[in-house]
């Protein structure tokens, strides 16, 4: 735009200073853009030759292709990336989006030219853009606000020329707009390259003459009624003395009516618009003050579950954790955690981060997706070549568990083993009653997020070991046991970074030989219309993925069958699961969750417990007590036959050696 721009000057130099006309000033003008377009080609060619350009990136490509989603499951991922829907626009603008169209219509039809154009094509860009993207909503405030602001001002103006009378002296904003207004020169004026057809005439027009110009009215017309008598001519048959007086008269009365329709409408809309207005205020105020919280610090309420009363506190749990990996990690300790959280870590933390923002490197975040999703040990065989601890986001409805579908999702994009057949992994999630599927239940992301949560879930203490839970569990810190020592040192020798040139600050690092196995079964991932990727043909696997998002009932469910058949061949509990269940003894949540469960009677919550865990029948808490000997203590004779149907002991002992038999207070 810039270089244009010097091309347009230069071309208005030239037209000054050999005093060009219109037809000489556009051949000029063909010329210079012409020859500068032929360079500009020749350059991009040598460019092109040396691989200077790539692909346009998905995020770009997504706002002109046909599709609703780009077929880059990354950018997919992404809620500000989904096309936006009226009701993002009224959610962000509020009334502003019913204004601004009408603005815009008085601006085309009424006030055309050169400068307000840019106004028309502005409004035409960024709701195209946004639609495309709702976090493009963001550009369409400036142009929506000025349209909105050009419709209310000549609704103003309107209404101050029926209180104070003529605007012979005062120019309407269309006629500002359109260039007018000005003492200086004539409207007409504004096309610089029509200098020529001015008319000397409008060169000698008064002030007061050109004011008085009305967009789509002429002089002559355009003039008021006093003008009209003062201009009769002599051969009028009438003395113009007689009908003087009737006709100021007819003429006030007319101009006092027009007043008075004019105020009546004027107040009508005043007072159908004061609410609206009132309420587009509070609104804006109310989320200036929603936005500029930190994301990171949110107000919140707690229940207690015994009088049902309720508190609002603050929660830190965020900030808190990022301190905590400050505070009590080395200096050198690398983090893996999804990526959204990365720049935090790395701001707040001042740790190492595995991935973050910066997400160009597709792969990359594929190989982070990889290991969370995966099995446990197979997500610790990547993670101790790459980290020293594991963070996720354990709380709320957008915590890591809610997000990993995504995660899984663009891992298979380059490890396609992981979704065989289905490039959108709907067999990885949660089913309809609420429960994870099988594959979500075995990988290394849930069983840390639900570890010790949920009765029979726990990470293995060789592979993991859990150093710090926030307040309100909301985020949770795992240190990674048996770290790879020999892939540390490796990517901490500057000998295998590659940086673009030597002694270069800027170095990239490369990954360790410890993941050449895992990363053997990668395949770059190509995305749709890519028109500078060659080799192997990646339709089929897009095509795929673009079917399952469009027809996502029907992946569903094929989805829906197979877990139904999987939950068929779920495996029982063996003898040596529910010895191994039996012999940890400890305070948890899942253990606190039980017993108030129980010691309420709650006979569909417990079933509810054991359906979603079957071995939470066997707990037991730090005092070797568990369920059964809490239905037992409490006399509710419907749990303990529900307990002993899910094969619960009444003869295991507590630490005092007393089994659920010795206390019990059912009838």
């Amino acid at each position: 735009v810039f270089l244009r721009f010097q091309l347009v000057e230069y071309c208005e130099i030239q037209k000054r200073r050999r005093g060009l006309d219109w037809k000489a000033t556009w051949k000029l003008r063909v010329i210079v853009f012409g020859a500068a377009g032929l360079v500009a080609a020749a350059f991009c060619g040598i460019l092109l030759q040396q691989g200077y350009f790539g692909p346009i990136s998905s995020r770009v490509r997504g706002l002109f292709v046909k599709h609703t989603k780009t077929g880059n499951p990354l950018v997919d991922s992404v809620a500000e990336h989904q096309p936006a829907r009226p009701e993002s626009y009224m959610q962000y603008l509020d009334i502003v989006s019913f204004i601004a169209p009408y603005g815009l219509a008085l601006v085309c039809l009424c006030g055309w030219n050169d400068g307000s154009s840019f106004l028309a094509i502005y409004a035409a860009a960024t709701y195209y853009f946004s639609a495309k993207m709702v976090r493009l909503i963001l550009l369409t405030a400036p142009i929506a606000s000025v349209t909105s602001g050009i419709l209310i001002g000549c609704f103003m103006t309107w209404t101050m020329n029926a209180v104070l009378g003529g605007n012979e002296e005062r120019p309407s904003l269309l006629v500002l707009l359109n260039g007018g207004g000005s003492d200086e020169e004539p409207a007409a004026s504004e096309n610089n390259d029509d200098d020529a057809a001015s008319s000397p005439a409008s060169s000698d027009s008064t002030p007061k003459a050109k004011n008085s110009l009305k967009p789509g009215k002429k002089g002559p017309k355009a003039s008021n009624s006093k003008n009209k008598f003062e201009n009769k001519t002599d051969e009028d048959d009438t003395d113009p003395a007689t009908l003087k007086k009737p006709d100021e008269r007819t003429t006030k009365a007319v101009s006092i009516s027009l007043r008075i329709v004019r105020l009546l409408i004027a107040g009508a809309v005043v007072m159908w618009a004061r609410p609206h207005a009132e309420s587009f205020y509070k609104k804006c105020s109310d989320l200036a003050v929603a936005l500029s919280h930190p994301t990171i610090i949110q107000k919140a309420r707690t229940r207690n579950r015994q009088d049902g009363s309720s508190q609002e506190v603050m929660l830190d749990d965020y900030r808190q954790a990022y301190w905590w990996l400050r505070d009590n990690t080395p200096e050198d300790a690398r983090v893996m955690a999804w990526w959204d959280y990365g720049y935090q870590i790395a701001g707040i933390a001042n740790r190492t981060t595995i991935a973050d923002g910066n997400t160009w490197n597709h792969e990359h975040i594929a190989l982070l997706g990889r290991a969370l999703t995966s099995s446990e040990k197979e997500g610790h065989r990547i993670a101790r070549h790459m980290a020293d601890y594991v963070l996720l986001w354990t709380g709320g409805g957008g915590d890591d568990l809610a997000k990993s579908p995504h995660m899984r999702r663009i891992a298979n994009s380059v490890f396609r083993h992981l979704c065989p057949g289905d490039p959108t992994c709907r067999s990885f999630g949660m089913t309809r009653e609420g429960q994870p599927s099988r594959s979500m239940r075995g990988s290394l992301l849930y069983t840390l997020h639900s570890h010790k949560l949920v009765p029979d879930v726990q990470a293995d203490p060789n592979r993991f070991r859990l150093v710090f839970e926030s307040k309100y569990g909301k985020v949770r810190v795992f240190k990674v046991l048996s770290v790879s020592k020999e892939s540390r040192a490796w990517v901490n020798d500057p000998a295998n970074r590659v940086c673009d040139s030597p002694g270069s600050w800027f170095c990239r690092g490369q990954y360790p030989p410890g993941l050449n196995k895992v990363l053997q079964q990668k395949k770059d991932f190509k995305q749709l219309e890519d028109f500078n990727a060659g080799g192997e043909d990646d339709s089929e696997y897009q095509r795929r993925y673009m079917e399952n998002l469009n027809n996502p009932e029907r992946a569903r469910q094929a989805v829906r069958e197979e877990n139904r058949a999987q939950s068929g061949q779920m495996r029982p509990l063996t003898p040596e699961d529910i010895k191994q269940i039996n012999s940890r003894w400890e305070d948890t949540p899942a253990t606190t969750e039980l017993w108030q469960v129980i010691n309420a009677g709650d006979t569909a919550g417990l079933r509810e417990v054991l359906k979603r865990a079957p071995g939470a029948g066997h707990v037991r808490s730090k005092d070797g007590r568990g369920p059964m000997f809490w239905a037992h203590e409490n006399g509710h004779r419907k749990i303990v036959d529900m307990l002993k149907r899910a094969g619960v002991s009444e003869t295991v002992k507590d630490e005092l050696g007393l089994t659920p038999l010795d206390i019990t207070r059912v009838a």
